[in-house]
């Protein structure tokens, strides 16, 4: 493996807050230590397509503050592909590009790795995801950014829900994960929270619909027998506590 010179960065997937303030610390960081930085825009895409410029520090001033990412993002099925990775290696190639930092999900770290198997190139993974659906860290890139706008939400909706003595459900983001909808519901003080951890069989899938069905007929029910959160948390629970007068 030859020593490393310039260090490639790109944005992959589905944008984050906090993808701008990584790009920055990436891009001073390795200017300082002697490294080229060149910006790849449109995530793997722009990769294969050879949408690269050398960053300076200046490129990254006034970027700490904003959401999205200012290399823009794409998804790539091509980068899937064998012959997308190929050519997505010569133009690195071409480029004089030596290592690879990726800032992005599941997907785009997948890639990451199997880039990396197959050309032994150096690739770095940052987790740039709001699901916190990646191994190896406490919180994702964009978690709590994410966490914190649904619980802003939240109290807007609660002032609704009870001007109208209503039960609103809120559906939240984290696709194969439950972080978002468990923890949002907790900050925010939530009745309920339903979620799966795994992919539901038709049987549990018409059961939590049920659950939830039930939960919108009972709520007045529990709200005036006075019954406390941790009592309604299950479908058994929620069976077991319920007043038998519907």
């Amino acid at each position: 493996m030859n020593k490393v010179k310039c260090i490639g960065i790109l944005t992959s997937g589905g944008d984050a807050s906090g993808m701008n303030a990584a790009i920055r610390a990436v891009t001073r960081s390795a200017i300082s230590n002697g490294f080229k930085v060149k910006a790849i825009y449109r995530g793997y895409e722009g990769l294969i397509n050879n949408e690269i410029r050398e960053f300076t520090t200046e490129d990254v001033s006034n970027i700490i503050q904003r959401g999205g990412t200012i290399l823009k993002t794409a998804r790539c099925e091509a980068f899937m592909t064998p012959e997308g990775r190929r050519k997505a290696y010569e133009v690195l190639k071409a480029q004089e590009i030596d290592a690879l930092i990726v800032i992005g999900g599941d997907g785009s770290l997948t890639g990451a790795r199997m880039f990396a198997d197959e050309y032994n190139i150096v690739c770095i993974g940052l987790p740039g995801t709001i699901d916190n659906d990646l191994y190896g860290t406490d919180y994702t890139i964009g978690y709590d950014t994410a966490l914190n706008t649904i619980v802003d939400c939240v109290d807007k909706i609660r002032d609704t829900a009870s001007s109208h003595n209503r039960i609103f459900f809120v559906e939240v983001m984290g696709r194969d994960a439950g972080f978002l909808a468990q923890n949002s519901a907790i900050a925010s003080g939530a009745e309920a929270a339903i979620r799966t951890r795994t992919t539901p069989t038709s049987s549990t899938s018409s059961s939590s619909a049920a659950y939830a069905r039930r939960r919108v007929r009972v709520s007045s029910l529990c709200r005036r027998a006075k019954k406390t959160v941790a009592q309604c948390t299950t479908p058994t629970a929620c069976a077991a506590n319920t007043p038998n007068t519907m």
